[in-house]
This record gives C-alpha cells, sequence and structure tokens, in this order.
C-alpha cells in the first residue's frame, strides 16, 4: 500500500478539520470535568482527545472501510488493542492530542498524529500543529516535508557534532532506577536541553534540524511511529536502546533518535557511562 502527496494532503485536511471543530474550541476553555487522570496526574485525558479521536475515526472509516484505526483514547478504554496493527493491510493510528498535558494546561504546544501502516510497517505519518496550522510529513522513500498552505518545503535533520554541541531531549520519567539517576545526571554533558512534554513538537524540531537527539524510555505506537518516519526520511538515524529497529509492534526497549549512526553510538555512550 503506497499513499502520494495528494493523499496525505487529504489525511492532514482530516487532522485539521478534528482540530478546528473539536480541539481548539475547547483550549484554555476546559472545566474541571472535561479533565480526567489516566494512569498518574501527569497522564490526562480530556474531552478534545476524545472528540478529535472519535471524529478522525469516523472519517478514516467511512473512506477506508476495510482499514484498522487505532486510537490512543480506544486502547485507553480497551476498545482497542495493539495486537489488531501486526498484519493488517491497511492501519491507521492516532494521537489526537499529543501533550494532552500541556493542552490541559493551556501551553501551547500540542499536536495531532497520524501514522499509516501497511503489512506492519509504517508507510506515511503526519504530525500536525492546530497552532500554527501546518504540517510535517513523510511517506517512505520519499522524503520528509514542511507543508504550510501551498507551500512545501524539504525537511533535514541537523548536522552531527560533538556531544558537548548537542541540544536533546532525554524522558528518563519512565525509566527504573539506578539507570533513571544515570541517565538525568548525564544529560549535562550535553550543551543543553529541551523538555516539551509533547513528542510532536520534539519531532519537529528533530526533522527540521533545530535540536540533535531525543531519547525515549516508553514506546507507545501513537507517540512514535508518525514522528520516527519523518526523522528518518529527513535523514536522521533512529534504533532502540539494543541497537535494533524500531518496530510499530514495540512498546518497549527505548528509542534513540540520532542525525547519524555515529551520533547514536556517542550519544549512548555518554548517557549509560
Amino acid at each position: 500500500m503506497t499513499f502520494n502527496e495528494n493523499e496525505i494532503d487529504w489525511l492532514a485536511g482530516v487532522l485539521a478539520d478534528a482540530a478546528k471543530a473539536e480541539i481548539m474550541p475547547r483550549f484554555r476553555k476546559l472545566d474541571a470535568g472535561d479533565i480526567k487522570q489516566k494512569t498518574t496526574a501527569y497522564d490526562l485525558v480530556t474531552e478534545a482527545d476524545i472528540n478529535a479521536e472519535k471524529y478522525i475515526t469516523r472519517v478514516l472509516s467511512e473512506k477506508f472501510p476495510d482499514a484498522i484505526v487505532l486510537g490512543e483514547e480506544a486502547v485507553s478504554a480497551g476498545a482497542a488493542h495493539l495486537e489488531s496493527l501486526h498484519d493488517a493491510d491497511l492501519a491507521f493510528v492516532i494521537d489526537p492530542v499529543d501533550g494532552t498535558y500541556n493542552f490541559a494546561s493551556g501551553v501551547p504546544l500540542f499536536g495531532v498524529m497520524m501514522s499509516v501502516l501497511a503489512k506492519g510497517e509504517t508507510v506515511a505519518g503526519i504530525i500536525y500543529d492546530p497552532m500554527g496550522q501546518d504540517y510535517i510529513m513523510a511517506v517512505r522513500g520519499g522524503g520528509a516535508y514542511h507543508v504550510q498552505a501551498a507551500r512545501r518545503r524539504a525537511l533535514k535533520v541537523a548536522a552531527a557534532q560533538d556531544v558537548s554541541q548537542m541540544l536533546g531531549s532525554v524522558s528518563w520519567q519512565y525509566m527504573e532506577e539506578p539507570l533513571r539517576s544515570k541517565i538525568a545526571g548525564n544529560q549535562a554533558k550535553f550543551m543543553s536541553q529541551i523538555g516539551y512534554r509533547c513528542a510532536a513538537h520534539e519531532y519537529r524540531l528533530l526533522a527540521d534540524g533545530h535540536a540533535h537527539f531525543a531519547v525515549y524510555n516508553k514506546l507507545m505506537p501513537w507517540d512514535h511511529l508518525a514522528g520516527s518516519l519523518i526523522h528518518t526520511e529527513a535523514g536522521g538515524y533512529a534504533a532502540r536502546f539494543d541497537g535494533s529497529r524500531y518496530l510499530p509492534q514495540h512498546v518497549d526497549g527505548g528509542l534513540i533518535v540520532a542525525p547519524d549512526q555515529e551520533s547514536w553510538h556517542a550519544i549512548k555512550a555518554t548517557l549509560w557511562s
């Protein structure tokens, strides 16, 4: 299954329509009852997440009736299961509001993410920014692009640097001790750090060359499939902590996203030393 630019633009339009109808009208207007805690005080779901996912799921199911449409909130509610992705001829994975904590806090760093899978392989990815009304996208083998209105610009990751000159993000909060403290301490060996609590915007920085690396411990498909494909198509390199390839079925094992393979090894050695 392949997707061309027109089809990706249509999919991005679905995300934009969902954001316009269900997300932005609720931004900074949520009542206490519109926000619920899932696993922790920082793992939230809002009415915007739920309704945007329903909107996107409905539109995709109408156009692609034989496809699997898997959303983060449906999985969290037990209404869908990750195993359905493994062998599907066509599947869509949705994160209706990535950066829900930011959204619920009134911070304008959140996004809508979608990946397209065919037979267990990620073949396309889109990250839409409701605030900027633009998106980054990639089709496997076709490069990565930033799209705003009629303008399409190729993306390219940052050039490799010595670790002392690298800017990046390390999500050590999901790690167990003593690794958690080791990684957090070693992060100071890099030039500087970002921590947006939003993979959508972190991947935007990485794919457009504004940051060098990211390290993620928790790998849910809605958080990383789209971004990792876009980053790779922009010339970057990503692998799990053990060096193996990241695949849609992986939900653990960590992920290091870097400018190239040599940088990946340098980042790993620095953080784990």
